[in-house]
């Protein structure tokens, strides 16, 4: 939910460790695959395909622990958290990186991670520990929000929206694309962030407004940030023709960072009154061949070392409190006060029927 993708210019996280398995606290190690055997050099990330971190970073890992990383992308979020549902017990790997708090309870109550307790974990506020049983470990944090293309606000002489309520008003028309909750990460946490802000029942009138105001919908975050959205530099090689679009936080540094030549100012900004709190976890698999590489991986992704590393990687932030921000984020990115926020288990509750209703009064 996480901010790199395709071009690089989204949000997500990652992968890495610090130290050997033993420097953790295995509550469960046994499951996980057999350690009386000599463990293979070799340690298996399965992620969602936005993940990456840079080849210093893993070759670090390695020479810390012996293992060598191979990542394994899997489909988007959602695809590839249904991908270790069906293989639960007989994983693609070791650790799974990219399940974030809007699917969490889904792959916790299919059993496809087994407890650890990561080294360094002390170092991470407990707000982002929202597994208290330890089966999968916060790795980074972002907020989904609204972002508009300034160019076209300034040459219409219209503020750009701040808040939802700004979105469904009529100076806003035909100008927002989103993404499809039922197949996209940022999709789903832009719903989240209405029901939170509307409520059970006000958030499906907050969409019979939006609808009548002209939103257009997408299966992915690349299709609507890339194509639909007049500010990326995708979308204006694509013509895109959309001047609001649902992304993340920290997308306008990515913007300045790929921009060629590299802008000053960010291209894009951020309707802060419109986001939703993205963590997204790693978690040791069930049913690992390589439980000992996995949990120094699952360590090593919340070492101090590959935080710093995560964010122009994946343009996340990292969760780690003695992690420090790059400057290109302090400069251009923006730090959301108040994102709207859900409970696990309402989400787990309410999640599935809320996107079949959504899909009932949006798509038909």
């Amino acid at each position: 939910m996480s901010i790199k993708k395709a071009a690089a210019v989204a949000l997500v996280a990652a992968l890495g460790v610090t130290g050997l398995a033993a420097c953790g606290t295995d509550k469960g190690g046994s499951e996980a695959g057999k350690t009386d055997q000599p463990a293979p050099k070799t340690v298996t990330l399965v992620s969602h395909d936005s993940f990456n971190a840079s080849k210093e970073v893993l070759a670090d890992f390695t020479k810390q622990t012996g293992f060598t990383v191979k990542v394994l992308k899997s489909g988007d979020a959602g695809e590839a958290v249904n991908k270790e549902i069906l293989t639960k017990g007989s994983p693609q790997g070791d650790v799974f990186f990219g399940v974030d708090n809007t699917l969490l309870s889904r792959a916790l109550d299919n059993g496809i991670f087994v407890p650890y307790e990561a080294k360094g974990l002390d170092r991470v506020p407990a707000a982002f520990q929202l597994d208290k049983e330890h089966r999968v470990t916060p790795i980074d944090s972002g907020d989904i929000c609204v972002n508009y293309d300034k160019k076209y606000f300034a040459d219409k002489k219209l503020a750009p929206p701040v808040t939802f309520d700004d979105l469904a008003k009529p100076a806003y028309k035909d100008l927002l694309v989103v993404e499809n909750p039922e197949r996209s990460s940022p999709g789903l946490g832009f719903l989240l962030g209405t029901a939170a802000r509307y409520g059970d029942e006000g958030w499906q009138d907050y969409w019979k407004k939006l609808k009548a105001n002209g939103v257009k919908t997408v299966d992915s975050w690349e299709l609507a940030y890339n194509q639909e959205f007049s500010g990326s530099a995708g979308g204006k090689q694509a013509k895109g023709d959309r001047p609001l679009v649902v992304s993340y936080a920290s997308s306008p540094p990515a913007e300045v960072l790929y921009g060629e030549p590299q802008p000053k100012v960010a291209p894009t900004g951020v309707s802060t009154g419109t986001c939703f709190r993205q963590i997204e976890f790693a978690g040791l698999l069930n049913g690992a061949k390589n439980p000992e590489g996995g949990k120094a991986l699952v360590d090593f992704l919340i070492s101090k070392k590959f935080q710093e590393d995560m964010p122009l990687q994946m343009f996340v932030n990292p969760v780690a409190k003695d992690a420090a921000l790059p400057e290109l984020f302090t400069k251009h990115g923006v730090v959301i006060e108040k994102p709207e926020t859900m409970a696990p288990g309402k989400i787990a509750e309410k999640r599935d029927a809320w996107i079949q209703q959504w899909s009932s009064l949006v798509l038909k």
